[in-house]
């Protein structure tokens, strides 16, 4: 790296790229709304956490609200788990995801990649649960996000380093999904 420290590393971000990994976060995370909804029929939060990120994907500014309905919903996830509603938890965990997209920093580090792919990672892992932990469930959902994910996206993907690690069935997800694209093959 000729010396140059990796923290110390930036990558360039257009606001049309921003708004497109907003949009792809959105597209990913939002069908899992509807397992949340089914346990929550009257928590609203995380549909606004993906409404605010779609205002942004299609135009609007960043602002504060998208980062109020983000741990507005980051409080949907908390309680859900802690009722153990665990598919619903995770989905309300893909629209913190999409709203944090729209806050990508341009630091070319490995954690980033969670604010591109955690979304689609925490919808299948939603899936996956709902269905009684069928990991065939989670693959066909990743494998949706993967043809979801524009040259746009995939760019902006490869300008940062893998996916880490960790992070459990989820982070496993995010691995999977960032092999998949980087290398443009099918889901394993």
């Amino acid at each position: 790296m000729n010396g140059v420290n990796q923290a110390d590393e930036h990558t360039e971000l257009s606001t049309t790229e921003l708004r497109d990994v907003a949009a792809y976060a959105v597209s990913c995370a939002e069908p899992a709304m509807a397992i949340f909804e089914s346990a929550r029929p009257d928590d609203h939060r995380p549909r606004e956490a993906i409404e605010a990120a779609r205002a942004f994907a299609t135009g609007a500014k960043r602002s504060k609200l998208i980062r109020d309905t983000a741990w507005a919903a980051h409080r949907a996830y908390q309680e859900t788990r802690d009722a153990g509603q665990l598919a619903a938890s995770e989905a309300a965990r893909a629209a913190v995801a999409a709203a944090s997209a729209a806050y990508l920093h341009p630091l070319a580090k490995a954690t980033q990649v969670l604010h591109i792919l955690g979304p689609a990672a925490h919808a299948a892992r939603a899936y996956e649960l709902h269905a009684d932990d069928a990991p065939a469930i989670a693959r066909e959902h990743l494998e949706k996000a993967r043809n979801l994910a524009s040259p746009t996206v995939v760019s902006v993907l490869t300008r940062y380093p893998p996916a880490p690690g960790g992070r459990g069935r989820a982070g496993e997800l995010v691995r999977i999904l960032d092999t998949a694209l980087r290398q443009a093959t099918t889901l394993r």
